[in-house]
């Protein structure tokens, strides 16, 4: 007779398997492709070039014991010194706060996306005094894609964020808005995370994605399931981010030290050593979960509907206690994570069945789910 897991103790298969698409996520070499709405051209040449330039400066140490013994030993303390400086940043939330650049009103704006009966007038200044979101928004209302939203029989772009958010309207806007946040607040500019960026972009698209269409299948709230799916790789994104430049700066101060001091054999293991993405994913897998309502609390949005839910998803509550809306991010993310495995060929038939069973996905959700175009926002 077969045993029932389906939202009682979370499985240690269901844990493993949950992790195992967080491994691929950031310590995994698959190079993901660009988004849609994403130009990176030069800084994929990049990473793709310190990829190479790095593989084959481990190949050549390899090849010598000397060179060998030098590279393990400097990049073991490189690893460890950009490591102990990520733990201790992490014990302190208001320390991780700070350094991320996260403002009150950035998520201001996303508590009030939430509201039913929402006025674009109410939001216009809080996007004004955002300059990265504001520009993101013009970027976008004047892009090829939007013609079909500005006046006809013009070619003059818009500037005026008032027509510019009219143009886009409400509904689009809280769908863009969550969407353009953990956009900004993921890496960027940094070739050694360049492919972990897009896998995670788009694990939390997909995410999103999902929980917005579970929450409009059972006549939950849309927006808060939607932000809230975003929402849960916040700190992760943060972690990412802030891991970076430590490994950046780090990693540059030992190479002119190096430099200056004439070291060819330590200047070549610097050069070699790679961003710490084992040791960055248990930073991830210890502290994301709890980073994402503290981080909120400390904003004083401790009683945000958005914090609830994520609070609700960090304290290990069996599937079948969680809140309606804290159930629809749990099963979206969990649909996300056996989606990206699939692509990856790194789930086999029974442990899909596992994830499903535990999460107790019905057959209608699956068939709605299955018929969802997952690349790109369903803008109205």
């Amino acid at each position: 007779m077969a045993i029932s897991i389906a939202g009682g103790v979370r499985p240690g298969k269901v844990i493993e398997i949950e992790r195992r698409l967080y491994k691929q996520l950031i310590v995994g070499k698959h190079k993901a492709n660009a988004m849609p709405d994403e130009l990176s051209v030069e800084l994929e040449q990049s990473a793709n070039k310190l990829d190479i330039e790095r593989q084959a400066l481990k190949v050549r140490l390899e090849k010598q014991a000397k060179e060998k013994n030098v590279f393990l030993e400097v990049s073991a303390q490189l690893t460890h010194t950009v490591n102990h400086a990520i733990e201790h940043q992490l014990a302190h939330p208001q320390m991780v706060l700070e350094a991320s650049g996260i403002s009150e009103s950035q998520i201001l704006l996303l508590d009030l996306l939430l509201h039913s009966d929402l006025n674009i007038n109410r939001l216009r200044p809080i996007i004004e005094s955002i300059s990265w979101l504001s520009r993101d928004l013009i970027n976008l209302i004047n892009s090829p894609a939007s013609g079909h939203r500005r006046p006809k029989h013009t070619d003059v772009q818009v500037t005026d964020i008032k027509l510019v958010l009219n143009y886009i309207g409400i509904e689009n806007l809280r769908l863009l808005i969550p969407y353009f946040c953990l956009r900004h607040w993921l890496p960027s500019g940094n070739a050694n995370l360049l492919w972990i960026t897009r896998k995670l972009r788009r694990y939390s698209m997909v995410s999103a994605i999902a929980a917005q269409t579970l929450a409009e299948l059972h006549n939950e709230a849309p927006s808060l399931a939607y932000s809230c799916a975003l929402m849960y790789q916040f700190s992760t994104s943060i972690i990412l981010s802030q891991s970076g430049h430590m490994f950046d700066n780090t990693w540059g101060t030992w190479l002119r030290e190096a430099s200056h001091s004439g070291e060819k054999q330590v200047y070549d293991a610097i050069m070699a050593t790679d961003f710490p993405a084992q040791a960055v994913l248990d930073q991830v897998i210890q502290h994301s979960h709890r980073l994402n309502w503290q981080l909120l609390t400390l904003l004083k949005f401790e009683d945000s509907p958005i914090t609830l839910v994520l609070k609700e998803l960090d304290h290990d509550y069996h599937f079948t206690e969680l809140s309606a809306d804290a159930a629809i991010v749990a099963k979206a993310s969990c649909y996300a994570k056996v989606l990206l495995l699939e692509e990856q060929q790194q789930i086999d038939p029974q442990e899909k069945r596992i994830m499903f069973d535990y999460y107790q996905f019905s057959d209608q959700e699956l068939i709605r789910l299955k018929g969802q175009n997952f690349r790109k926002l369903d803008l109205l």
